[in-house]
């Protein structure tokens, strides 16, 4: 043994002990040659460790990153939009509504608990995030459990199916029908109003009302303060709004040709059919933003690798462009590319309200793909 050498308090409180590399059992002394005898502060047992925050070590820095960016882009696009210049309101929009997907592709993430290591934090990070996107009038719970029953009962399982309910209101539904050609997401802004009006017509949701009633005062308070600092913001931020809705209603609307179910409201397993993991795989669609440069997929936090997530729905975002490698090579019969569907999104955007593609039919050509609105993971209905 020889003496350490060096001055002060090091581990365990021992005098002249070395904080490098100081024997336990010898205070004032080190190891010099010896590497197994290396003592840190981590190994004081009267130090506490430090929590781990995040579910995954390897994805700190990339939920830092999307969180960092998502609030940046929020805060940035609301500075930008209310400066009273038509110049720096296009790019305010712009980002604007990009925070806004970012931010809602975060919510998916909490809801499968892939961000934080405890739970109860997803879920509160969920909830902020929620107010944040506009979808906070409707329970956080309530949300992820609606997503939770289109994974488990592999089909789209709502509180009540929006077309048939159109059908019966010719005048509401040629309304709704008119809004949409003009490219106003109408069956997504219904679905969404429909979360504060529901808990007022609906005995079932009646203890949602003082939820809404609050969640309402704070939106008006936040949108009277964007008001004040320059009025056209209100309508810039309703343009973001409306391409923030239309990104998610384009990514939802070409990724499953599920059944639908009005089953919300009843237990898992009482009505809904029991549909094996193959069902699952062949009525699921990839639709990448770009097959050939995978970064573009952050643009939607990589929600277009549908499949993979599909088939490991705990597998946090940052990890699925690695998982639908392994899983698919260079397979593409369940790839579906953006580009292919964006002639599909535009020509269909009317038969689209009523039409709900039936299930195991082969896509084929992209541009005859019709697919579905109404079933956003941000609603909980």
């Amino acid at each position: 043994l020889e003496p350490c050498g060096k001055a002060g308090r090091g581990p365990g409180g021992w005098p002249g002990a070395c904080l490098e590399s100081c024997t336990p059992g010898a205070p004032g002394v080190a190891w010099r040659d010896d590497p197994r005898a290396r003592w840190t502060l981590r190994d004081d047992p009267r130090i506490a460790p430090m929590p781990r925050i995040w579910r995954h070590e390897d994805g700190r820095w990339p939920n830092l990153a999307a969180l960092t960016y998502c609030l940046v882009a929020y805060a940035g696009g609301l500075a930008l939009i209310t400066q009273g210049s038509l110049l720096l309101a296009l790019p305010g929009i712009l980002l604007l509504a990009h925070g806004l997907v970012i931010g809602a592709y975060l919510i998916h993430e909490c809801a499968h608990n892939t961000i934080l290591k405890d739970n109860r934090w997803n879920a509160r990070l969920g909830e902020a995030l929620s107010w944040l996107v506009g979808s906070a009038y409707g329970d956080y719970e309530g949300i992820r459990h609606k997503h939770f029953r289109h994974h488990v009962d592999r089909a789209d399982i709502v509180a009540f199916d929006f077309r048939v309910h159109l059908q019966r209101h010719p005048a509401l539904l040629r309304v709704i029908q008119a809004l949409e050609w003009l490219y106003i997401p109408a069956v997504d802004l219904l679905m969404h109003a429909l979360v504060l009006i529901l808990p007022f017509t609906l005995p079932s949701r009646r203890q949602r009302r003082t939820r809404v009633i609050g969640v309402l005062l704070t939106r008006l308070a936040f949108f009277g303060l964007i008001a004040a600092l320059s009025p056209m913001a209100l309508i810039y931020y309703a343009i973001a709004y409306l391409l923030f809705l239309h990104v998610l209603r384009f990514m939802d609307v070409h990724q499953h040709t599920y059944p639908l179910f009005e089953h919300l409201e009843q237990a898992q397993g009482e009505s809904t059919p029991a549909f094996d993991r193959a069902h699952e795989e062949r009525n699921t669609y990839s639709n990448l933003v770009s097959v050939h440069h995978p970064w573009m997929n952050l643009l939607t936090l990589n929600f277009g690798y549908h499949n993979a997530h599909h088939t490991r729905p705990t597998e946090p975002w940052y990890r699925l462009p690695a998982l639908h490698r392994r899983l698919y090579g260079d397979q593409t019969d369940r790839v579906l590319p953006v580009g292919r569907l964006l002639g599909a999104y535009h020509r269909h955007r009317v038969a689209r309200v009523l039409h709900a593609d039936p299930p195991d039919r082969p896509v084929g050509d992209p541009s005859a793909f019709v697919g579905v609105v109404g079933v956003s993971f941000l609603t909980a209905h």
